[in-house]
């Protein structure tokens, strides 16, 4: 099956939701008819400076479901398109209690559900909560799962959500200049390991201090980058083939030749 990717590569004015929500609209607007499934960068809604931004998190963040989702649902079921979004979420019933939350809307405007980052990075805990799941959702006819920046060096994460049968793992994050070895290298090691799909998405533009690097990519399952997108603002779009992950799969059958009862120390403490 033959799917299309569109990849929202964007600056983002730090605590303007409003404003950052009308360039991610303008962006979908563009490409929403031609692409199956269209993705964007992590807490695209509020910028990312945790030092800048601070407890406005507190009042930035929202519920999911919540506005956002059901705004950017109406450009899904607009354009048939799917779309994976992260934002600052709250919890319904804890509000101080917050979340790096990624949410998937299908191609009919529902709200499929939600992952919440596990591996925060160590300066995120400060504001954030880790999830303590990692679920895989069904869009447009293939099964897909998230991982979210800092996520994406822990390669267990990814085996777990291959084995529930992820075709292509979504990543959104905020990558600065200066680790782009890792968002390189992690992207095409992530899909190699599991032989699928992984689709790196970025943003770029300065906060103080941070520029971040962009390279939005996507790669096959062999490892190998289909397309990339450079340092500036845009939409990358990319055709994905789901049939080459068993074509890789029978080639080297790697899920099937594991040896999990051989694997107990990685979890012992």
């Amino acid at each position: 099956m033959e799917l299309t990717i569109g990849v929202v590569q964007m600056d983002c004015v730090l605590k303007d939701k409003e404003k950052n929500m009308q360039k991610a609209e303008y962006y979908i607007d563009q490409v929403g008819m031609d692409v199956d499934v269209l993705c964007l960068p992590e807490f695209f809604t509020t910028g990312y400076h945790l030092g800048l931004i601070k407890d406005e998190f507190f009042t930035l963040a929202e519920t999911v479901p919540g506005p956002t989702v059901h705004r950017l649902a109406e450009k899904a079921r607009k354009y048939g398109t799917a779309i994976i979004a992260n934002i600052v979420e709250k919890d319904s019933l804890q509000e101080s209690v917050l979340y790096d939350t990624t949410f998937v809307i299908d191609e009919n405007g529902n709200y499929v559900g939600k992952y919440r980052k596990v591996h925060l990075y160590p300066t995120e805990h400060q504001y954030f909560r880790s999830g303590s799941e990692f679920p895989v959702f069904d869009v447009k006819g293939m099964r897909i799962g998230i991982a979210t920046c800092y996520d994406h060096a822990f390669e267990e994460m990814f085996r777990i959500m291959a084995l529930k049968g992820a075709e292509v793992i979504f990543i959104p994050s905020a990558v600065p200049v200066n680790f782009e070895y890792l968002l390189n290298l992690r992207t095409c090691a992530r899909a190699q390991d599991n032989q699928i799909f992984t689709v790196a998405i970025n943003r770029v533009g300065t906060e103080n201090e941070f520029t971040y690097c962009g390279l939005s990519k996507i790669a096959n399952p062999r490892g190998e980058v289909i397309c990339e997108a450079g340092d500036e603002e845009g939409v990358l779009v990319g055709t994905i083939d789901t049939s080459l992950i068993s074509k890789e799969r029978i080639q080297e059958p790697i899920l099937r030749s594991r040896r999990p009862e051989l694997y107990g120390s990685l979890v012992e403490s």
